[in-house]
């Protein structure tokens, strides 16, 4: 039998063969792992993770591309990530091995067809920049992550990706200002499972100790950004900006007053967007009874939201 220390070699030799994506060899240096200590908690739990992924890789297999199968992975990557945080026992340096082999195997699988075609195309470079992240190579997410911004510069999955890239990389004031953006355009579009923000992760955790479940977290992370001032840096609309943000507004009101089953999506976007009018109306030295009249529709929309906003 061999030595404890036998175990640690498998072990090693087993992570760096997940970095390489030779998850089928990874699980064979496990296998001869667990035959050294049958009672190795970590060795145990790297198996019971091996077959999660060894099933998540035969289905990304019968993908009809390549692009498909690396959208696969990163899907089961997000449900591997709920499953690691319920296992009594789960070891982080196993979490992360798997998540190299993850976002690996998707960052090769994007190659691949961004090889067969048009490689700048603004979704496959936001895939390629999301599977750079995940491998921790912040500069490579960045760099593809400001093409496909470029591409489509309204998009609010790609800057709230951006914003996160630019978060890990050390750039707070470049990464509030994009977060901002991105969720003043469609919260429902940023993928919160794929990010890394730690001051987004705390507005989260903020929003489900609210109460809020599900895609609602997501419309209220940007109300809470700006209550606790994480989303601080802003800057001044352009006319026909402030325009199309009053009439979001109306829209906005008019679906709160006639469709209630709506209003806990409809009203923490109506707030932000009050939010917004505000400093624009600041920012223009406009008439104080226009933010008079925006702060008293905030108070009776959430009378709390009001009171820590004027504070």
């Amino acid at each position: 039998m061999e030595k404890p220390d036998g175990v640690e070699t498998f072990l090693t030799e087993a992570y760096s063969l997940l970095t390489q994506r030779e998850l089928s060899s990874a699980a064979a240096m496990l296998d001869q792992a667990l035959s050294a200590d049958f009672d190795h908690a970590e060795v145990l739990y790297a198996l019971k993770c091996s077959a999660w992924w060894l099933d998540a890789l035969e289905r990304a297999g019968s993908r009809k591309n390549a692009f498909e199968s690396g959208e696969h992975i990163l899907e089961r990557w997000k449900a591997f990530s709920l499953f690691a945080a319920r296992t009594p026992g789960a070891v982080e340096r196993t979490n992360q091995a798997y998540r190299r082999f993850a976002f690996g195997y998707a960052l090769d699988r994007y190659r691949e067809y961004a090889a067969e075609g048009d490689g700048t195309d603004a979704e496959l470079m936001l895939r390629i920049g999301i599977a750079h992240k995940g491998l921790g190579d912040f500069d490579g997410a960045a760099r593809s992550l400001e093409a496909a911004a470029k591409a489509r510069r309204d998009d609010p999955a790609i800057l709230a990706q951006l914003a996160d890239a630019y978060d890990l990389l050390g750039d707070q004031r470049a990464s509030k200002a994009l977060f901002r953006e991105a969720f003043l355009l469609n919260p429902q579009k940023v993928d919160l499972e794929l990010l890394e923000s730690p001051s987004v992760e705390r507005m989260r955790a903020m929003a489900q100790d609210g109460g809020r479940t599900g895609p609602e977290i997501a419309e209220w992370i940007p109300v809470l950004g700006e209550l606790s001032g994480v989303f601080s840096v802003k800057r001044e609309l352009k006319p026909i900006e402030a325009s199309k943000l009053r009439q979001s507004v109306y829209e906005l009101e008019t679906e709160l007053s006639s469709d209630g089953s709506r209003r806990p999506f409809v009203l923490p976007r109506l707030i932000n967007r009050y939010f917004w009018l505000i400093d624009h109306s600041l920012a223009r030295r406009e008439d104080r009874s226009k933010v008079d009249e925006l702060l008293r529709k905030i108070k009776l929309l959430d009378a709390n939201v009001y009171r820590q906003y004027i504070a």
